[in-house]
């Protein structure tokens, strides 16, 4: 009866250890679900921002079509990445896509901006100088968002390959999160400080 007992606790405390370890796995889960949740609102924000500011450029850089019209497109692509990472935030594909697609919107918006600069009057243009500034703003919140997601990610997956969280992640198919990455070629570009002058 004694052992019997000695067993019956320590499968109860075995039971609530594994419940416990699979608590930890949901929160740490849903927490770099959530740091996901702040890129969306900071890339909507941006994504707000550049009709405006294109319709702005417009209106001065009339011999510049095909910039604004990279922009726009680059925007689309970017939004589409947004809008698969959101359905999967944490999917290798998913996020590679978004990095790929906000690669590309960043290359254009900075491309927009360097030929801004031989327009004077677009540069003094209040409107575009607001713009600017919202987008520079934007710019860092999306950077600040993005490594809040990365460490989410990181401790996420820490969490699942540790044992011996790392056997209950296997039972109930916890898969692994991919970081929000930029894609090598943009590098160098993206992690410096953005310039826009106006």
């Amino acid at each position: 009866m004694g052992s019997l007992l000695i067993l019956l606790v320590i499968v109860v405390v075995a039971a609530f250890f594994a419940v416990g370890l699979y608590n930890g796995l949901v929160g740490a889960r849903n927490a770099f679900r959530n740091a996901f949740a702040q890129i969306d609102v900071q890339l909507q924000r941006r994504f707000d921002l550049i009709p405006n500011l294109v319709e702005t450029a417009k209106a001065y850089m009339q011999h510049e079509r095909e910039t604004l019209e990279a922009v726009i497109s680059a925007r689309s692509a970017a939004m589409a990445g947004l809008a698969a990472a959101k359905g999967k935030p944490g999917d290798a594909a998913a996020m590679a896509e978004l990095s790929q697609g906000q690669g590309l919107l960043e290359g254009a918006l900075g491309r927009l901006m360097m030929v801004a600069e031989a327009y004077p009057d677009l540069k003094a243009n209040t409107t575009m100088m607001q713009l600017s500034e919202e987008l520079t703003s934007t710019e860092n919140r999306v950077a600040f968002a993005r490594q809040a997601y990365n460490d989410a990610v990181m401790a996420y997956n820490n969490k699942r390959e540790m044992f011996p969280s790392s056997i209950v992640a296997g039972m109930f198919n916890f898969a692994p999160a991919a970081q929000l990455e930029i894609p090598a070629e943009q590098q160098a570009q993206v992690r410096a400080a953005p310039k826009v002058q106006f």
